[in-house]
């Protein structure tokens, strides 16, 4: 992290291929463990039109608001701006290199998903996150 990034909140961006599943349980699940302490952001290679709405239901069930989230393209400007950059899927081809850190997740599509299998997805996720928060928090 830059010295800039830690007087300010480190900015953690999200990134699968649609922007509809995976990466905005990234971004949300970030917001419900760590409120307040990362400006967490996601975005996609090809942007689906909305959120999945097995997705957004998982994560309302713990108190994340997804109404304003809507499926975006990931930018070069993303990429170096970000303080950690995190796939959500290894090996995703980005248009521009990660500005500080790369962190590669792999979890699976949850396009097909119904909600009991997006819940099982959506608590590793959480797992995930919630040790990515506490390294984040340490280094600061």
């Amino acid at each position: 992290m830059t010295t800039e990034s830690v007087t300010a909140k480190p900015t953690v961006l999200f990134i699968c291929q649609h922007n509809a599943g995976r990466s905005q349980l990234g971004a949300h699940l970030l917001d419900v463990v760590a409120p307040g302490q990362f400006l967490a952001t996601s975005a996609g290679l090809k942007p689906a039109a909305e959120i999945n709405p097995v997705v957004a239901e998982s994560l309302h069930e713990l108190g994340a608001d997804t109404s304003a989230a809507i499926p975006r393209l990931v930018t070069e400007a993303d990429l170096a701006d970000a303080d950690v950059v995190v796939t959500m899927k290894p090996g995703l081809a980005l248009p521009a290199p990660v500005g500080e850190r790369l962190v590669e997740w792999e979890f699976p599509n949850p396009e097909e998903w119904d909600l009991d299998g997006v819940r099982g997805m959506r608590d590793a996720v959480a797992a995930q996150v919630r040790e990515l928060a506490a390294e984040l928090t340490a280094l600061r």
